[in-house]
């Protein structure tokens, strides 16, 4: 008798293993908020320390060549969260506080994220900024996520919680949420308190920070947005640039929180975690030698880190140069969790890319946003703004520095005839720009 159950406990230990093995990985994507493509050590900061986002590139997989879809928050949440065009879901330009822009929001005809992984058997949290609308209709928790902790807008005071007009702006799914602390704290905590909930089943976890966007505040600083009080939309904090790298450093911090939690609930190897931003810096960042800003469409605006981590399943310490847009998560993170993609979507799996270290099958891309146009193929990048037309090698030339529009004139033509293309399968969609 005692053999039996020996043998019996022997037999369920091994059906446990074989089950966990089978069970697919959590998924942990997170987001940066207008950070520069060198604002992080691995990618050539030399004034922002960020040990944790170094290591896991160290560990990891650096994408040297990711694009967000926008240059600014809106459309780049709007292609992540679709995978495709922003301009598919109508969400070419910014949803402000202001201007009349709080009426708009994400389509419930838009099958997102969110909903493609409960639809998986998921459980699915959004800790962080969204962005895809005000209205009550809009709230993550009614596309597809089964908790909501954080704020509707495009960005909060970091201590009281205060839209950019001034509305209280902190939600637990749809209720408002009245909590003390600092923005990148609090979502870190509720993020985490969301794996432990779930850490015997697959979750998804989208941690959209805040940082480095304004208002330019670190953790010891005073609320700025307050009733009945005018306030500068930045912040009122004189040294911004110091503020801002503070900022950094605490989500980076705040990173390796979750990091640490993985390995606390023995989770680290099960876990496939991407790290991206959202558009490029503003001058108080660091694009490196990237030319252009958040809001352009020169690299700077949407060139940007990313890094992908999977403890023993992906080529650690590589780097890979494949042209990589924001709307190529969707399908890939399905890939990565087993679970199938959709034919229709514009972004294109990566995972291959993540396994093998090949890279991604050239195609052509695009981007539009307030009289900017640009296509990219291969090396390739032709770019109007407004009457003025450019043609730039990105391979020899990064910086967009030397113009070659003159000595192309039939890659021009070609690239233009793209562009065109892409503009009238877009142009079918009602847009709401600035």
């Amino acid at each position: 008798m005692k053999f039996f159950a020996i043998l019996l406990v022997i037999i369920s230990v091994l059906s446990s293993c074989k089950q966990n093995e089978e069970n697919p990985p959590n998924i942990i994507l997170i987001m940066a908020d207008d950070m520069g493509y060198a604002d992080i050590g691995c990618f050539g900061s030399e004034f922002i320390n960020t040990p944790v986002l170094d290591k896991m590139a160290e560990e990891g997989v650096k994408f040297t060549d990711y694009h967000s879809n926008g240059a600014v928050c809106t459309p780049t949440r709007a292609a992540l969260m679709t995978g495709n065009y922003q301009q598919r879901a109508g969400l070419e330009g910014v949803i402000y506080a202001a201007k009349g822009k709080r009426m708009y929001g994400i389509s419930d005809s838009e099958k997102t994220l969110g909903e493609f992984f409960k639809d998986a058997g998921y459980a699915t949290g959004i800790f962080g900024k969204w962005h895809l609308g005000y209205k009550p209709e809009y709230n993550p928790t009614l596309h597809g996520f089964d908790e909501f902790y954080g704020y509707v807008s495009g960005n909060v005071d970091f201590i009281s919680h205060r839209d950019g007009i001034g509305l209280y702006d902190w939600w637990h799914n749809r209720d408002t949420s009245y909590e003390k602390g600092y923005v990148t704290d609090l979502i870190t905590d509720h993020a985490l308190e969301f794996m432990v909930k779930n850490k015997d089943k697959p979750f998804l976890v989208y941690l959209p920070h805040e940082a480095p966007h304004f208002p330019y505040q670190g953790r010891n600083d005073k609320a700025d947005r307050l009733p009945g009080v005018k306030f500068q939309a930045h912040g009122s904090r004189p040294d911004k640039k110091q503020a801002y790298k503070e900022m950094v450093e605490i989500m980076d911090e705040n990173i390796g929180r979750v990091m640490q939690k993985l390995k606390d609930l023995d989770l680290d190897k099960k876990t496939f975690v991407l790290f991206c931003s959202d558009n490029g810096a503003t001058n108080l960042g660091n694009n490196g030698i990237l030319n252009g800003f958040k809001g352009s469409l020169w690299e700077g605006g949407h060139r940007v880190p990313a890094i992908a981590w999977y403890p023993e399943k992906i080529n650690a310490g590589t780097n890979n140069s494949s042209t990589i847009l924001g709307m190529d998560i969707l399908p890939t993170l399905l890939s990565v969790s087993g679970n199938k993609i959709p034919e229709n979507l514009d972004g294109k799996d990566f995972s291959k890319v993540l396994f093998s270290g090949n890279k991604l099958t050239e195609r052509p891309v695009f981007w539009r946003y307030r009289n900017q146009w640009v296509v990219r193929k291969g090396d390739w990048k032709y770019l109007k703004i407004k009457e003025k037309e450019y043609l730039f090698n990105l391979k020899d030339d990064i910086g967009e520095q030397q113009n070659l529009i003159d000595n192309k004139p039939a890659l021009t033509l070609e690239l233009k005839l793209l562009l065109k293309e892409w503009e009238s399968e877009m142009g079918k969609h009602e847009l709401i720009t600035e």
